[in-house]
């Protein structure tokens, strides 16, 4: 009787969660189900694959194979070198350029700012692939390349741009300085409106110049917004693929073969899935890597 007793008590419980709570569940299920689908299996395979000659009739387990190829190779110490040279030229020039522009367009009056926040974002929306077909007419190394004419004007001669190794990572790195600051700008912006004019009035009362003003106030303010942009911005640089992929295919002698580009060529041109699933699992932890100690040094003093 008493088991009996307990049994009806905790199915009460049970019906009355789910009258409460069910729907929530039910709700969530939903996107539980498609992450588990498209995310956490295929992470797992690709797992599971980067210790074998994988093959789509059949595999063969490899061990560490894989990781010792990938860990041996020139080419991807060459693919990670230009990934590292390119973080390091566009990712902190890029937030000093977002901050720059932000500073400038807060001045203005809000419909200034909002043409402004359209104008600068509007390449965002833009298809990349379009970008890259842009970009690649003005690096034309004929005279009628738009950046050829305009240095011919000062007396240079013409500049094959994306043809020589001395220069085709760095006209890579120049497409990124002049455009795709619409993010960065916006969430300066935002972060600006949110710093107290109090703060300001007071610094004003003591005689503070505009840039003792930036020095104490802003950019301290601003460092959690910094923070982030810097964490999204090297995940996002040692992850670039398509303006190599269509601009140069990683040429010349692979100048600008980047990580991402070399694990596309080794999985659908050259077909050894094995080797790139472990370049991308060498990927991750890098990245993983690389944004902890992000966190851990720049983030010490950071308050969110």
């Amino acid at each position: 009787m008493e088991n009996a007793t307990k049994l009806n008590r905790n199915s009460g419980k049970f019906k009355r969660f789910l009258t409460d709570y069910g729907w929530c569940y039910i709700f969530i299920a939903l996107p539980v189900m498609l992450f588990t689908c498209f995310t956490l299996y295929p992470l797992i395979r690709a797992f599971i694959m980067s210790f074998q000659e994988y093959n789509v009739s059949q595999s063969t387990w490899v061990g560490l194979d894989n990781y010792r190829q990938v860990f041996t190779s020139a080419l991807f110490k060459k693919s990670l070198i230009n990934t590292l040279i390119y973080t390091v030229g566009t990712v902190p020039i890029n937030i000093l350029i977002s901050l720059g522009l932000a500073v400038l367009i807060f001045q203005l009056s809000k419909k200034s700012q909002t043409f402004f926040k359209a104008a600068f974002y509007l390449p965002a929306v833009t298809s990349g692939v379009t970008m890259s077909l842009v970009w690649l007419c003005m690096y034309d190394p004929m005279p009628e390349g738009l950046i050829n004419r305009l240095i011919s004007w000062f007396g240079f001669t013409n500049v094959n741009w994306l043809g020589q190794k001395s220069t085709a990572l760095f006209s890579l790195m120049f497409m990124t300085y002049l455009g795709g600051h619409g993010g960065g700008i916006i969430l300066y912006l935002a972060s600006l409106g949110g710093i107290p004019k109090t703060i300001y009035e007071a610094a004003d009362i003591d005689a503070a110049g505009t840039w003792s003003k930036f020095k104490n106030i802003t950019w301290p303010l601003l460092k959690p917004t910094t923070l982030y942009m810097f964490v999204t911005g090297i995940i996002g640089s040692f992850q670039v693929f398509m303006n190599a992929y269509l601009m140069t295919g990683g040429g010349p002698d692979h100048a600008t073969t980047t990580i991402a580009l070399l694990i596309y060529d080794h999985a659908f041109s050259y077909f050894e899935f094995g080797v790139a699933a472990a370049e991308s699992f060498v990927l991750a932890i890098i990245i993983v890597t690389i944004s902890v100690l992000q966190f851990k040094y720049l983030g010490s003093d950071v308050e969110y």
